[in-house]
């Protein structure tokens, strides 16, 4: 469950990396002209993990800020806290109640999850993913879809609400999702750089990956 915490994370702040204005299809395009403007975001957010049956296996609620690029803090406050920041080289994932600090790279060659891929070019959402885009009034959702089955996605949804992004849905190859949803959205804001540093308690268990 903490690896689909951080790569939900990591996903959602590597979207709105630098994408290039040029895409081979419309619908990429249009996804990069809005994410494009996004440098800062701070939003509260509600998260549900649901079975390949549709039932709920989890919800957690808490708050989020990102800054791009690479760098973002997640806080979960229910039902239990959890934090994860990463200062654009490292992520930190801990665990209050465990006393136990993850830490591992932020690695953007890694290509096998539809953020990473995002964080590129346009041209690369074209080249890896099929995608579509779909409007009902003044909400549009992108849905991508690789092209090759050794991703960890089958498919990532991506809903704007007018210019604001406000929903992420990701289904993996169990259909297990986890769905995403955004409120108090607030585009830009002035963040201070302490935002993402995390500094290691005092008496924790330090755990380092890669």
């Amino acid at each position: 469950m903490k690896r689909i915490k951080i790569l939900v994370a990591l996903t959602i702040v590597l979207l709105l990396a630098p994408l290039s204005a040029r895409a081979d299809s419309q619908a990429a395009s249009r996804l990069a002209q809005l994410l494009k403007p996004i440098n800062n975001y701070e939003a509260n957010f509600e998260q549900f993990i649901l079975d390949g049956s549709g039932n709920r296996l989890q919800r957690t609620e808490g708050k989020m800020w990102l800054s791009r690029p690479g760098r973002f803090r997640w806080e979960v406050n229910a039902p239990y806290r959890q934090i994860v920041v990463s200062d654009g080289e490292k992520v930190y994932l801990y665990d209050p109640d465990l006393e136990q600090v993850s830490i591992q790279p932020l690695d953007t060659r890694v290509t096998r999850t539809p953020a990473l891929l995002l964080s590129g070019s346009a041209d690369a959402l074209t080249e890896n993913y099929r995608v579509s885009r779909a409007q009902q009034g003044t909400a549009e959702t992108f849905t991508l879809v690789p092209k090759t089955s050794d991703t960890l996605f089958e498919s990532l949804k991506l809903t704007f609400d007018g210019e604001t992004f406000d929903a992420l849905q990701m289904t993996d190859s169990t259909g297990q999702q986890t769905k995403i949803s955004f409120d108090e959205v607030t585009l830009n804001p002035s963040l201070e750089e302490s935002r993402f540093t995390f500094e290691i308690p005092d008496g924790v268990d330090v755990i380092r990956q890669g």
